[in-house]
């Protein structure tokens, strides 16, 4: 990559001047040209970012080449040999890979595709992602984490395909046209950590159940998952337990648990464990499960280091349009009363159905007891909330099962961490407990526990260079390798990944790449290309899925599924010729993936890929990244003359406008997609109401964060980073 644009000949006379005044080492003289080009990042001159990881580059290499005993790439095969006598990478790469075979894949590596990555991005690779030595050595380069990837994905595929299909992951891995979650990007090739996103538990009502929920989510959290668990099964403050009443201390004394648990199991020692907690809006300790990320009130009701969401049915947003009364339950005396659990039911229909009807039956029950409040009033708190901390995440539980392809096997309760991830739910229940020849014989009934698997398309990249097609397809191919090559250390997990062989492909760079094709995000323009393209990544997706299952075979749950019967190609109104004709390919040959597509919030793998995160918009031009000594300036991708009116920053969109494009996005994503709100400090509250009920009203099924101006800056999971 050159820089004519960059007055280099300045740089030049500035770096003799002081080279000049002080001799320095080899360490001193990289810093000083790393931190004069960083110094020189602004959005006039944004391109000193890629001079910038040039320096920094030239370092790395240096760095490396101690372990290696030389500089830059050679030697593929003794660095995986190196790595796995240290034990750092797993010795299944020697195990499954001839030494002819590295030989090979050594030569299609690139080394000049290290000049794609900008300072932040090349940075960001090193420090969090490339192989070191136990001693903090750098061993791995760029395009080797690439390669080891690539070569970890296709390990299990057929001898005969899997160099080519190797060389393929490395060209879009290597071009920046996708990125991997941050658990494979970290972990693929190596002898510790599993490789999926993350993960989504339901807690019985049962003293055992909670328990062992708890142990489940701290063994996950260990190996690097964020997690999200559905509270909404466990009885109330001041049920009844055993017969004797008001015994029950409610849900907060269980999610003070999963707090302690956030804290002390970390994610593999770089950062606390991440962990969403769920409640229904019909649950008589919502008040107090709203209040517990507060920063004033009892400190002992509090758990601040949890994220919250509320899971919410029409009826209470339409309760609440009609400021009428809600009424409050415990989950435990519905069962006991009325002999069913309401959380189990849903509305069919926009307008009617189940849980409607269960749930006006509680509340006409004259021997099931109840609290009255003003449905508003509930959602002042959700709104209190989400100004002081950022959550609840909401959560529209009729429309997410409405359009569930699998509601044959199950329910959706709650969404997960990042609040992307739509599929199927249930506890796991222990049956049986016994003695049998000195052992204890431990039976459990395994429930769905959610596993999210992910992987995200660089929109402006790949659109710009028209490769959507080749960057799906093969992109498909390794999130569902990824089910069969993951040890996931919770068997419930491990069953439920096999059983619906779930998947999350998702999209970065939404505003990048429209600030390159010159289109307003305010703007009718921008609606409609949204609902186009995501139209189109959808049926690449589905048919890249469906390829596989010709291949390889569909899903164990596909009969009977909305896949199977075409349901989810009518839901959708999907009727052109060629979906009619992928519909019919999908009835004859199955699909391989329950579920397909999820757009996550991917900030730090958008990073390294030098484009904007999500389907968001840009926080701002330019802003700086705080490292521990010094500030990193960024810039918004590709920012020029041209670009610049195209990057409106996030709290200067009408967020309405965001609303109407995620609409059209969310009718072609299969489960959900991390969306933000932000809104200026001083937003009225009926303004946010309304940007509620817009959201509902058209179709979300999920949001995210409301990002305040006034909040402090909102912690995510990086394990949903894709």
């Amino acid at each position: 990559m050159k820089f004519p644009d960059l007055n280099f000949k300045s740089f030049k006379e500035q770096v003799d001047k002081t080279l000049q005044v002080k001799p320095m080492s080899t360490d001193q003289l990289e810093n000083m040209l790393i931190l004069m080009a960083v110094e020189r990042i602004g959005r006039h001159e944004p391109e000193w970012t890629f001079a910038a990881a040039r320096f920094y580059l030239q370092r790395l290499y240096r760095l490396s080449a101690e372990f290696r005993k030389s500089p830059g790439y050679g030697g593929f095969y003794q660095l995986i040999a190196s790595l796995v006598q240290k034990g750092i990478y797993d010795s299944v790469l020697l195990e499954v890979y001839s030494r002819e075979e590295i030989d090979f894949l050594e030569k299609i590596i690139e080394p000049e595709k290290d000049e794609l990555f900008t300072y932040i991005g090349l940075l960001t690779m090193a420090e969090r992602y490339l192989a070191k030595t136990q001693e903090g050595d750098f061993a791995e380069l760029p395009q080797e984490r690439f390669m080891i990837i690539a070569m970890t994905l296709m390990a299990n595929e057929p001898k005969e395909k899997r160099m080519d299909f190797i060389r393929e992951a490395y060209w879009a891995l290597s071009n920046l046209y996708m990125t991997v979650a941050t658990p494979t990007l970290s972990n693929a090739g190596k002898s510790y950590g599993q490789l999926s996103s993350c993960f989504i538990d339901t807690v019985d009502d049962d003293l055992r159940s909670i328990y062992d929920s708890n142990t489940d989510i701290s063994t996950l959290s260990k190996n690097g998952g964020g997690i999200g668990v559905y509270l909404g099964k466990i009885r109330s403050r001041g049920s009844d337990i055993k017969g004797f009443k008001g015994i029950s201390s409610g849900v907060i004394p269980w999610m003070k648990q999963l707090n302690n648990t956030a804290v002390s199991v970390d994610q593999l020692g770089q950062r606390q464990g991440a962990i969403a907690v769920y409640l229904d809006v019909w649950h008589k300790d919502i008040f107090a499960f709203l209040d517990a990320k507060l920063n004033n009130g009892d400190e002992r009701q509090r758990t601040h280091d949890l994220f919250t969401g509320v899971c919410i049915p029409d009826v209470f947003m339409e309760q609440v349009e009609k400021r009428e009364n809600w009424y409050l339950f415990d989950p435990h005396e519905v069962r006991k009363v009325m002999g069913f659990s309401l959380e189990d039911h849903f509305d069919e229909q926009e307008g009617s159905g189940s849980f409607r009807e269960k749930y006006w039956a509680c509340v006409n029950h004259p021997n099931l007891s109840r609290e009255v409040v003003p449905a508003i009033e509930i959602f002042k708190s959700i709104m209190v909330s989400q100004l002081e901390t950022g959550t609840p995440y909401m959560f529209y539980r009729d429309t997410v099962n409405r359009f569930n392809a699998n509601h044959h096997k199950g329910m959706i309760y709650c969404s997960n961490l990042c609040t992307e991830i739509t599929q199927n739910m249930s506890p796991t229940v222990l049956e049986e407990e016994t003695v049998a020849d000195g052992k204890i014989i431990i039976s459990k009934k395994p429930g769905d526990f959610v596993v999210c698997n992910l992987s995200s398309i660089s929109l402006a990249k790949t659109m710009m260079d028209d490769v959507l097609e080749r960057v799906v397809n093969i992109q498909v191919r390794m999130l569902d390798n990824v089910i069969d090559l993951n040890q996931i250390p919770v068997l419930q997990a491990q069953i439920t990944n096999q059983n619906y062989r779930g998947i999350g492909l998702g999209t970065f760079g939404w505003h990048h790449l429209l600030a390159l094709k010159g289109i307003k995000w305010e703007s009718e323009e921008a609606v409609e290309y949204c609902d186009s393209l995501y139209e189109e990544i959808a049926y690449l997706t589905i048919k890249a899925s469906q390829h596989l299952a010709r291949e390889k075979g569909a899903y164990p749950y596909f009969q009977e599924s909305d896949w199977a019967t075409g349901e989810y190609f009518r839901k959708r109104a999907y009727v052109s010729e060629k979906w009619v004709s992928l519909r019919e390919e999908v009835k004859q040959d199955g699909i391989r993936n329950g579920y397909l597509m999820a757009v996550a919030p991917n900030s730090s793998t958008s990073i390294l890929a030098g484009s904007t995160a999500s389907i968001d918009p840009i926080f701002r031009l330019e802003y700086s990244e705080e490292k521990k000594d010094y500030r990193i300036p960024v810039t918004a991708p590709d920012l020029s003359p041209d670009t610049t009116w195209y990057y409106k920053t996030a709290y200067n969109i009408e967020q309405h406008w965001s609303i109407k494009q995620n609409a059209r996005r969310q009718k072609h994503i299969d489960q959900s997609i991390s969306f933000n709100f932000y809104v200026k400090n001083n937003i009225k509250a009926k303004s946010l109401l309304e940007l509620h009920f817009d959201a509902w009203k058209s179709g979300l099924k999920t949001t995210y964060y409301i990002r305040s101006t006034s909040g402090q800056e909102l912690e995510e999971c990086e394990s949903c980073h894709s």
